[in-house]
């Protein structure tokens, strides 16, 4: 951060809000006219600073808004940054100007001349460029949507993404040079997000290997509309399992890749009770009067299961545990993404043909 100094891409006034919150401050306001120390302290800190929110329609320092831009955390940013590895003379791709922090660590890294950034906002896209002119960087910038990537510039070296992605684009695959790599945020909607480095291989697909956790803004088109409702209560089915959802919850990133790869759709609200007892709510992406799912445990250890739809989505999720299980348990280092024209596929251990 010395090299690109952090506070010439904060606004005055913002949101902070700590990269974990187990080891972070509490998220608050930051306003350099009325707290210059604050301020000072948040942006040289491991927070992230929300800089709009509801795409320009409210205060960004109302935590009633939905954040739609920010800068991240250096302990987020950084992180990426060293999984893509850009080194000098590369032509890297950026997706999500945001503040334009990230287009100057790279332009820093590379040169200027071989960075190219999208941001599909205007205003925010507007900022930016100040905020580069200001700090002495000058990628060339473009107002678009990333989800296409930038053709016009490829073929490139890395891609770098700052937007949570559910389906990845296999545009951008088609934009890297044959062992090009790309870094992002992987987020399924309706479960966790994952650090993704994908690689491109000599046949053109892109083969992803996940590096951790990591939770971003969802690219614009690719925001999720997916909710649960509990309906036809009287048509549902009440059961009873031995699997409480705090075992799903506690056996770690293996086993929510497993229900990613093994439940179809699957829409997750898990809710931490006051006795310290977890339920679950699942549904099917985009469809609120679809399938659904309840299950609540009590402090006393009974598990109540109730399900209504063609799907039994909590019998689908308890055989993705137990084929974890039976697979040895394995984290999320034995698995990985194919990404292809088809889509994008998950897989353990060995990646499929396409």
């Amino acid at each position: 951060m010395h090299v690109v100094p952090r506070h010439l891409f904060v606004p005055e006034r913002g949101y902070a809000l700590p990269c974990r919150y187990d080891l972070g401050p509490a998220e608050h306001v930051i306003d350099k006219a009325a707290d210059p120390e604050q301020w000072w302290a948040a942006v040289y800190s491991d927070m992230s600073i929300i800089t709009q929110r509801d795409d320009g329609a409210s205060d960004p320092t109302d935590p009633e808004g939905s954040a739609s831009s920010s800068i991240s955390a250096p302990g987020i940013v950084f992180p990426f940054l060293e999984l893509l590895g850009p080194t000098k003379g590369e032509r890297i791709l950026d997706i999500g100007t945001g503040t334009g922090w990230t287009a100057a660590l790279l332009s820093d890294r590379v040169g200027a001349e071989n960075v190219t950034s999208v941001e599909i906002d205007p205003a925010v896209a507007a900022q930016a460029a100040e905020n580069l002119r200001a700090a002495g960087h000058t990628p060339t910038l473009i107002v678009g949507d990333g989800f296409e990537g930038w053709p016009q510039g490829a073929p490139y070296d890395g891609i770098h993404v700052t937007a949570g992605v559910s389906d990845i684009p296999h545009a951008w695959v088609k934009q890297l040079r044959p062992g090009g790599r790309a870094v992002m945020p992987w987020m399924p909607e309706g479960l966790g997000g994952f650090q993704v480095k994908l690689t491109v291989n000599p046949d053109g697909h892109g083969i992803g290997t996940i590096h951790g956790r990591a939770g971003y803004m969802l690219l614009r088109s690719q925001r999720s509309s997916s909710y649960w409702k509990e309906h036809h209560r009287g048509e549902a089915q009440v059961t009873t399992t031995e699997l409480p959802p705090k075992a799903i919850e506690d056996a770690g990133d293996g086993a929510e890749l497993a229900l990613i790869m093994n439940v179809p759709d699957l829409f997750v609200i898990r809710m931490l009770m006051g006795d310290g007892t977890m339920s679950y709510r699942l549904a099917v992406v985009g469809d609120p009067d679809g399938p659904w799912a309840s299950i609540d445990s009590s402090p006393t250890g009974e598990n109540t299961v109730t399900q209504y739809g063609d799907r039994r989505l909590w019998d689908e999720a308890e055989n993705a545990f137990t084929w974890w299980r039976e697979k040895g348990a394995p984290g999320a280092e034995r698995f990985g993404l194919l990404v292809t024209e088809e889509g994008t596929r998950l897989w353990l251990d060995d990646p499929p043909k396409a």
